[in-house]
């Protein structure tokens, strides 16, 4: 499995569909936005902003386990996803145990996350921006590249060629979080 984290605008759709032209074995491209586009666009189903941050919960939660039912299944996926708060992190690195998950760090500089905001108008400005310090506060990756220096063919040869010389012995980035004190990874992730 590669999992591939960044902020709204990173670059991770673009790099997802290059990485299946580049790797040598089939994979599928899982993406928390075709998730979010499955749903029902009427806001009058919603009558409280709890109740709608409740229901993108419920269906980012089975994401999740819609990843660990494709990857059950014998699958290789390529997952693209936004770790703008922390338990959606916690809740991969517990539904996704058992599972063989290489973390890429998706990245470019706030400025071009702005530009390309902008040109793709598909997005509330600022979206990015307030996601910049949360995405990778937690630090870990197998894999980075930044989109905005380099193209995206060059970084999908950066995760094909990590795929094609990693040490199986040595664990992943997702190894190392479970490790790690999950109860403090926890509380910062609750809302003050």
């Amino acid at each position: 499995m590669i999992f591939l984290n960044g902020t709204s605008s990173s670059g991770k759709s673009s790099l997802a569909a290059e990485l299946l032209r580049t790797l040598d074995s089939n994979y599928f491209h899982l993406s928390v936005d075709a998730f979010n586009a499955m749903g029902a666009r009427r806001a009058d189903l919603f009558r409280t902003p709890d109740e709608l941050a409740t229901a993108l919960t419920r269906m980012r939660q089975g994401f999740h386990r819609a990843i660990a039912g494709m990857a059950a299944g014998g699958n290789n996926v390529v997952v693209d996803h936004v770790f703008s708060e922390r338990w959606r992190l916690l809740d991969c690195l517990d539904v996704l145990a058992g599972y063989d998950v290489v973390l890429v760090g998706v990245r470019c500089s706030l400025d071009e996350l702005r530009r390309r905001e902008l040109a793709r108008g598909d997005r509330s400005p600022g979206t990015a921006e307030y996601q910049y310090d949360r995405v990778h506060s937690h630090g870990v990756y197998d894999v980075e590249c930044d989109t905005g220096t380099t193209s995206t063919e060059d970084c999908a040869r950066l995760v094909r060629d990590f795929l094609a010389r990693r040490d199986r012995t040595v664990p992943t980035a997702f190894d190392r979080l479970r490790e790690l004190d999950l109860g403090v990874l926890l509380a910062e992730s609750t809302p003050a």
